[in-house]
């Protein structure tokens, strides 16, 4: 693999491991350290220069550790402080990076600080912390405002003693108050206590959610005020001033890398000033349908967007919160937004999988760093009949069901075997915490390694041949001409990407070697929902 820069950010492939699912090293039926570690040479052959964890830290589980009681301690579950240490070595030791998840809009409702406030008295320091508030009515008996929780229901929880607190997640995530000085000092050195272990990157949760207008203004929920009361407020950017100066003292690049949901290109690019993040997750790229034109728009805006803060561009078709793109992309209809999380018409999980196999193709050629959520090598569909007595996440049980959640893109990974659990844990461990399904033998690890036409090969492939070029990564692309419904660019000197999603075949440019494929090519032509990797005169 050589080496494009030290900003090994602006190009890197990113693996993202949502630990509790991707392998158990201890039988328990939960993924931990152990597990990732195991496998750390799997995610080298791959050809994975950077690791981001989903939280690993002392945590209830109320929300799939996003509700964090100590950000200093390493949950029994998933191991301990020396397990993360020698993690770190070990994938250090492969030339893999890490990156480690920090949430900065809220705690768990055991976290120390949070207990402190429970115990103390109105209008106390330790209650300044986070938002605390009167309530309304007669006896204080209606929430403060009408704010509504992301995961459904209000966003208020009363106390016994009449206050009440907000929580813009779930009640056991109370909101901290970024107006006290106290919370800036915590999160800086919980960047420090990190990259002193030896992490290169913090994925920052919700970045744009963390300022709230002190007056709790209510507003209307089905828009976007400008301004939002707690929606990208100023403040935010003081934040990660703090945690970019943090970044920078140290001699090695350290990168701070936003979850940043915004539709306005102007104030998402602010967040990507000099001064503060790195880069940003590209939710427009996730969310838009499988159709040449929405792709092109896409992908022009991003790279404009970007290139007014001389930003890196990201890359990303699936994650831990939304339905997984093999799903997306069986949908029948390809003009549904891709990121939205819904209980799914008829999905032909075959057309879902070549349209997979060419985004991949797309999307490990454009300019930037590319993130690979697990599973996704393997073309792992949406799981989707998962009993309501096994499902977890809190956004399905706060809306009654409504909202499938997303514990469908979080089942554990299938690695070997003909059966569940597919090789998740050793051979006598108990169940997964989340049922895998019947037909996914032909898609595990084991399975795929030895067929040159799986989709784990593809993506071995393209990540070998992605590293080996310089031209990829960061840097220009050159769109070229090509017929309606069909994307084509050149990336450096002598390589061109094509994309057919026009319905019908095209043919191929004139002088060229075929690099890679994503589906076989019929002679000289392009099928329909295939991506082509060319070397070009």
């Amino acid at each position: 693999m050589t080496p494009r820069t030290t900003d090994w950010w602006r190009h890197a492939a990113i693996y993202q491991v949502y630990p509790r699912s991707f392998a158990d090293g201890n039988g328990d039926g939960i993924g931990d350290l152990t597990g990732v570690r195991n496998r750390l040479d799997y995610l080298k052959e791959l050809g994975i220069e950077a690791i981001w964890f989903s939280p690993w830290y002392l945590t209830p589980m109320a929300d799939a550790g996003y509700d964090v009681t100590d950000f200093r301690q390493i949950d029994p579950r998933f191991g301990t402080l020396a397990d993360a240490d020698a993690l770190i070595g070990e994938a250090h030791e492969r030339g893999i990076r890490i990156i480690v998840d920090v949430i900065p809009n809220h705690v768990s409702h055991e976290h120390e600080w949070f207990l402190k406030a429970l115990a103390a008295t109105h209008g106390s320091p330790e209650r300044d912390l986070f938002w605390f508030r009167d309530g309304r009515g007669e006896n204080g008996e209606l929430p403060p405002n009408e704010w509504q929780s992301i995961f459904g229901g209000p966003a208020w929880t009363r106390l016994p003693d009449g206050q009440w607190y907000l929580h813009l997640f779930a009640p056991e995530q109370p909101d901290l108050n970024w107006r006290n000085p106290l919370v800036h000092s915590e999160y800086e050195d919980i960047l420090r206590f990190w990259f002193d272990r030896g992490v290169d990157g913090i994925r920052v949760d919700s970045a744009a959610m963390c300022g709230k207008d002190p007056e709790l203004p209510d507003f209307d929920h089905s828009g976007l005020p400008d301004p939002h009361p707690y929606v990208d407020l100023d403040i935010n950017h003081d934040i990660y001033r703090g945690w970019r100066a943090v970044a920078d003292s140290y001699p090695d690049p350290r990168a701070l890398i936003g979850e940043v949901w915004l539709a306005d290109p102007a104030r998402f690019a602010r967040y990507l000033r000099a001064d503060e993040l790195h880069a940003a997750f590209n939710f427009d790229f996730l969310g838009c349908a499988w159709d040449a034109s929405a792709l092109r728009t896409v992908i022009d805006q991003t790279l404009s967007v970007h290139a007014t803060v001389a930003a890196p561009s990201t890359w990303v078709l699936s994650n831990h919160d939304v339905t997984r793109h093999v799903t997306r992309y069986g949908r029948p209809d390809t003009s549904t937004a891709a990121g939205i999380r819904q209980y799914n018409p008829i999905v032909d999980e075959d057309l879902g999988r070549r349209r997979a196999r060419a985004a991949a193709l797309l999307t490990l050629s454009l300019p930037g760093a590319v993130y690979i959520y697990q599973g996704e090598e393997l073309g792992l569909p949406e799981v989707e009949d998962i009993p309501a007595d096994r499902r977890d996440d809190p956004i399905y049980h706060r809306t009654g069901g409504k909202d499938p959640g997303r514990d469908g893109c979080r089942v554990p990974l299938p690695w070997s075997g003909t059966k569940a659990p597919y090789g998740f844990g050793p051979d006598d461990a108990a169940r997964p915490w989340l049922p895998q399904p019947a037909a996914w033998a032909g898609l595990s690890v084991a399975a795929q390694e030895p067929d040159p036409a799986s989709m784990l090969n593809l993506y071995r492939a393209a990540l070998a041949l992605r590293a080996e070029r310089q031209d990829l990564g960061d840097g220009p692309i050159q769109w070229l001409p090509a017929p309606e419904g069909v994307l084509a660019y050149r990336r450096g000197t002598d390589f061109t990407c094509l994309v057919n999603l026009s319905g019908t075949p095209v043919a191929l440019p004139g002088d060229h070697a075929v690099l890679l494929a994503s589906h076989p090519l019929d002679g000289n032509q392009l099928p329909n929902d295939t991506s082509v990797w060319l070397r070009t005169v």
